[in-house]
């Protein structure tokens, strides 16, 4: 159960060590707060300025951006895609270039404080102590570092907008940096454009030279062969060299060359299956002077409304004038393309017609004519590959033509929708909230030290320690008295000089404690001893002494012969033979014997100081000579040496009637107090109780007035007692 209770926390002690240490807290919190309050006061303001940006998903109109760029601006990837461009190394470091920031005055400033550890060295150290020569790149590596350090790029929720960020201690620079950054990121945008389209025309233009080759070849062999066989005629018709033909022979070559080229047409018609763009690309078509009279003139618009679209907005009146004007340019070509295509559909009819007649008379010429179309056939494969050829060049000449005559690449996909507004209230440093944290964090440090240092004081304060700590009773508490230069050993008098002080009462009391301890068999003799030198245990035998003298006949005897201080306490002569030349037989008693007149006790000092102070003690002798002073006096006082020490007090204590064990507060580790007991325990000594010593009496009862408050009222310890008396 015991165990339990010391486990808990005990708050009103932690109260009263924050009590007893406000002053310091308060203090170390003052100070701290007075020298952040400087530092905040003199660091400059920072200002922060912020720019919104908006992308936007746009697709091209000739053009696709997909087969430019091959990204989709519409998915949440591309949106990601440019707010990491935004942010890159490459925007960053051509803002820095634009507005000459390595020469800006705010990013040229000395440093306030600058520290190197190694000019405090009184040596130096191996190696190359000397910075390193930074190179023109690296220099401009770090300062953009520096500058993207000061800037933020936020997303603004699920939405298109993104808010840029700087901060500068001039109001103006941040406003003019957030601005360039957007404005920067739109213009590299549009040079990446540029220069896609430049790669792809490139590309295009490579393209186009070899299908031109192929198709030139394709054309000159088509040429050759027909050069070769006598065949003339773009449309199929052949002349047929060195043959005689009859007039029917020649009507069904004729006929059936006619056929043969509107077939090849009309299956192309078929193919087309209704698409006006595909029936445009027949042969029969192509070659129509109308159809081409068309084209021309629609190509001759469509210039025109590109140049004046780069002028005019889409709803200008002259703009929308010649776009209705394309419209109808695109609307007679198609009737003049479904034309042709009916008459090249009617002529395939009537040829085929034609050639049926004269089946009758293919029997005369069919050597001629299966000859005839075996040249026929192969002057339509080499027509077709020119065919083919050509169309793959057109195709590829189109998409060139488009690619640089495209004017979609020349808009940005992002817009400055918020441009950033010189702020007028700086960001940093918010100086009430630093200092209200400075004061608060400072307070908490300092009690948590003040804590700590509660925590690890393990010496003997209060009564309380007394007997929680050392499991002893308490016999008395000597307050702790004024010590000056005059006076360095005041308790050695103060019971003499003023009867009536809180130290004579508090000697009163344990002396009173002393007589009521042993009532009914009274203690003869008297030791007292301590833990370690200095805990004050000469005084208190001095003072018991004088307190028993006022009642009865003392005698003090100085047993610690290896520190004697008894005979410079009181005055006397210490080079008088004292005890141990008493114990040695040296002297005879009333030689050792010293009267001190002030306080009327008969004094023993420890004489010459022996080489073996413990036999001493030990011996029969002594104990022959506290039996014959016991004769003749009514108390006997001891003062022996510490028990952690020597062992003197060991020795000492199976000859006397009772101990007393002096502990000063707030000095001794009760750790030692308690294994110095222990020590005398395990002997039987006969301990009485402890005197606990100088206890700044006026201290303890502040902070621990709620419990000791009243003990040290009876007994005449505190202030108010004092002023009483």
């Amino acid at each position: 159960m015991q165990h339990l209770v010391d486990d808990e926390i005990d708050l009103r002690q932690l109260w009263r060590t924050l009590m007893r240490n406000k002053w310091g807290i308060f203090g170390f919190a003052f100070v701290v707060t007075v020298l952040t309050t400087l530092v905040v006061f003199s660091m400059r303001p920072v200002y922060q300025a912020t720019a919104t940006l908006m992308f936007e998903g746009k697709k091209a109109n000739v053009v696709s951006i997909e087969q430019v760029y091959g990204l989709d601006s519409s998915g949440s990837e591309y949106l990601l895609t440019q707010l990491e461009i935004l942010k890159s190394r490459n925007i960053a470091e051509k803002v820095v270039t634009k507005l000459a920031l390595q020469e800006h005055p705010e990013f040229n400033q000395e440093p306030a404080f600058s520290f190197n550890w190694r000019d405090m060295l009184p040596f130096s150290l191996p190696g190359n102590n000397t910075p390193k020569e930074l190179s023109e790149q690296d220099k401009l590596n770090r300062f953009v570092e520096e500058f993207q350090s000061r800037l933020k790029i936020n997303p603004v929720g699920k939405t298109l907008l993104v808010q840029i960020s700087f901060q500068a201690n001039s109001p103006q620079l941040a406003a003019d940096v957030a601005n360039a950054m957007g404005q920067t990121y739109i213009e590299s945008n549009l040079d990446a454009k540029l220069e896609v389209t430049v790669q792809a025309s490139t590309w295009l233009s490579e393209r186009l030279e070899g299908i031109q080759a192929g198709k030139k070849a394709a054309e000159q062999e088509l040429q050759n062969f027909l050069d070769t066989e006598n065949l003339v005629g773009d449309e199929g018709g052949a002349t047929i060299a060195n043959k005689q033909l009859d007039l029917v022979a020649n009507k069904l070559i004729e006929a059936r060359g006619d056929r043969l080229e509107l077939e090849n047409l009309y299956r192309q018609i078929q193919g087309a299956k209704g698409s006006i763009a595909q029936y445009e690309l027949v042969p029969g078509v192509l070659q129509d002077p109308t159809v081409q009279d068309y084209k021309r003139k629609l190509l001759e618009i469509e210039l025109k409304s590109s140049e004046l679209a780069k002028r005019y907005g889409p709803k200008h009146p002259t703009l929308i004038g010649v776009q209705s004007e394309l419209n109808r340019v695109r609307s007679s070509l198609d009737k003049q393309i479904l034309s042709v295509i009916n008459g090249i559909k009617n002529d395939y009819l009537g040829a085929r017609a034609s050639e049926n007649s004269l089946e009758g008379t293919m029997a005369n010429s069919r050597v001629s004519i299966q000859d005839i179309q075996r040249k026929e056939f192969r002057r339509k494969e080499l027509k077709q590959e020119v065919d083919a050829k050509t169309a793959i060049y057109d195709t590829f000449l189109q998409r060139f033509n488009e690619t640089n005559a495209t004017d979609d690449l020349n808009t940005g996909n992002a817009r400055v929708v918020d441009p950033a507004v010189v702020p007028g209230d700086p960001v940093k440093p918010n100086k009430k909230l630093i200092i209200l944290l400075a004061f608060m964090l400072s307070a908490m440090a300092g009690v948590g030290f003040s804590l700590l240092l509660a925590a690890l004081n393990n010496t003997v304060q209060t009564a309380e320690d007394v007997e929680n700590k050392l499991a002893s009773s308490i016999l008395g508490i000597l307050p702790l008295l004024k010590i000056t230069k005059k006076n360095p050993h005041p308790s050695y008098h103060e019971f003499l000089d003023d009867v009536q002080s809180s130290f004579a009462e508090s000697v009163r009391t344990i002396r009173t404690g002393v007589v009521l301890s042993g009532l009914d068999n009274p203690h003869k003799i008297i030791a007292v001893t301590s833990t370690v030198p200095g805990e004050g245990k000469t005084s208190v035998a001095l003072n018991m002494a004088f307190g028993l003298a006022q009642m009865e006949k003392v005698l003090l005897i100085g047993a610690d012969m290896r520190r004697p201080s008894l005979a410079k306490a009181l005055g006397l002569d210490a080079s008088a033979p004292g005890l141990s030349n008493l114990v040695a037989g040296t002297s005879s008693l009333e030689d050792c014997i010293q009267h001190h007149a002030s306080s009327n006790i008969d004094v023993i000092t420890a004489g010459l100081i022996p080489p073996n102070p413990l036999e001493l003690l030990s011996s029969n002798r002594f104990a022959t000579v506290l039996e014959t002073l016991g004769a003749k006096y009514d108390r006997i006082l001891i003062d022996t040496a510490p028990t952690q020490a020597v062992s003197d007090a060991l020795v000492l204590a199976p000859k006397v009637g009772a101990m007393i064990y002096v502990v000063k507060a707030d000095s001794t580790s009760y750790l030692q107090a308690k294994a110095g007991l222990k020590r005398l325990r395990e002997i039987n000594a006969p301990l009485i109780g402890v005197v606990l010593n100088q206890v700044n009496t006026r201290k303890v009862s502040k902070y621990y007035g709620g419990d000791y408050g009243g003990y040290y009222d009876n007994y005449g310890y505190t202030a108010a007692s004092q002023n009483a008396a």
